[in-house]
């Protein structure tokens, strides 16, 4: 039977400037830990951590645009295209202009996962 997730919870993002990141399915706020679906909104500006996360991520982005950077240089990812990291690789995300997106994590998005660099 389909069950319905009434709401997303707010979870805490990392990064130079508050960026709003609505969970709706992950271990946050279903104790999913498959698979995390993400909501985000960031401002310009916004740049967070490098990382190397034990998972892939799938990112569509609906407005605005992302820069991505990774070891062997870095990409734009504008609204209407996604992008795909993958579990192992190094990667900083930050939004020049600001962007709302879509992530999804598998398996899900668990702070002890993302190993980021240090500050």
């Amino acid at each position: 039977m389909p069950e319905l997730i009434e709401a997303p919870s707010r979870v805490e993002a990392a990064g130079t400037k508050p960026k709003l990141i609505d969970e709706y399915v992950g271990r946050v706020n279903t104790g999913e830990d498959r698979v995390s679906v993400a909501h985000m909104r960031s401002p310009a500006g916004w740049v967070e951590p490098g990382q190397r996360p034990d998972f892939d991520e799938y990112t569509v982005v609906l407005n605005g645009r992302i820069v991505v950077e990774h070891e062997g240089g870095s990409l734009e990812v504008a609204a209407g295209q996604g992008v795909l990291t993958r579990a192992g690789e190094w990667i900083r995300y930050s939004t020049p202009e600001g962007a709302e997106y879509i992530a999804v994590c598998l398996p899900a998005f668990a702070p002890d996962t993302v190993h980021r660099d240090d500050s």
